[in-house]
């Protein structure tokens, strides 16, 4: 029990000297200031080329929608996530070890062995499939969709609600590709920082208020006109679970039958059936699953 709270420890003071690095230094592969940077360029975006032409430079609760940015991003790996991220895999391995394992056994390739290109392409391709399985058990398991609630309630979109999310849903997301990633060997710290940052520019465009789908490579990256529809309000009792939960490919949600663009959404309405009662404030909005009953 001493290693693990060691561990804990140690995790929580080497992520706060790492954030206060981040934030007093700059350097170009600052992730603290290249989130900063990336959001300006799409709010910039958003303000030169506007889909939604009478929506208002600062939209309807953009500034709780920053402040979640930096919270989910941030604040919550300092609070508890890495600490607690950290510990959990030093208990899972010490459990593997009672029974001769350890995670390099479940590796299943190597992507060392690919040229480097289509090494990083492949673990990008296994990650995203991961998610949007993951954000389908969001909408489809009742307890998961109260904490994805949190997400729908934006009612007008712009590219700081990409981030507008519970603390739980990283926990699941991380728990369910534990194993997945544990299969795939050889990537490193660069690889995982390269999907990850074109995973948010991509995740930014998609909540942005910019009306592109990029032509015939639609039916490749997910994009603002098909992601739009994944928050309407109102769908088909068809697809009553929801649409469109690729995150940065949609290319999964072309192949296996979930995809649902049946005209121009630029004017739809956004949330979910009884999200009139829905909090609006942050505090309330991170408690409301937690005492949902239902």
């Amino acid at each position: 029990m001493e290693k693990y709270i060691d561990i804990f420890k140690n995790s929580y003071s080497g992520y706060f000297n790492y954030l206060l690095d981040e934030i007093t230094r700059f350097h170009w592969e600052n992730y603290f200031y290249g989130l900063i940077i990336l959001s300006l360029v799409v709010w910039g975006l958003e303000l030169l080329l506007p889909w939604r032409k009478d929506q208002k430079t600062f939209r309807k609760d953009f500034w709780l929608d920053t402040f979640y940015m930096f919270f989910n991003f941030f604040l919550l790996n300092l609070i508890v996530f890495i600490a607690l991220s950290n510990t959990t895999e030093a208990v899972f391995n010490d459990l593997l070890s009672t029974v001769n394992l350890k995670i390099s056994d479940f590796e299943l390739f190597d992507v060392d062995a690919l040229p480097y290109g289509l090494g990083l392409l492949v673990f990008f391709l296994v990650i995203d499939f991961v998610q949007w399985n993951t954000h389908r058990l969001l909408h489809r398991v009742p307890f998961l969709w109260n904490f994805h609630k949190v997400h729908h309630s934006v009612k007008e979109m712009g590219f700081a609600a990409h981030l507008r999310y519970h603390w739980m849903e990283p926990v699941v997301y991380k728990s369910i590709m534990y194993i997945p990633i544990a299969t795939i060997g050889g990537f490193d710290a660069q690889d995982v920082a390269i999907v990850h940052f074109f995973a948010l520019m991509v995740g930014h465009l998609n909540h942005a208020n910019l009306g592109w789908d990029y032509g015939f490579l639609k039916y490749i990256f997910n994009n603002p006109k098909m992601h739009i529809w994944h928050h309407a309000k109102n769908l088909p009792e068809t697809v009553k679970y929801g649409v469109n939960y690729g995150l940065t490919l949609s290319l999964w949600d072309y192949l296996f039958k979930t995809s649902h663009i049946p005209h121009d959404g630029r004017d739809i309405e956004l949330g979910f059936v009884g999200d009139e009662t829905f909090p609006s404030g942050f505090l309330e909005q991170e408690i409301f699953p937690l005492k949902t009953k239902k």
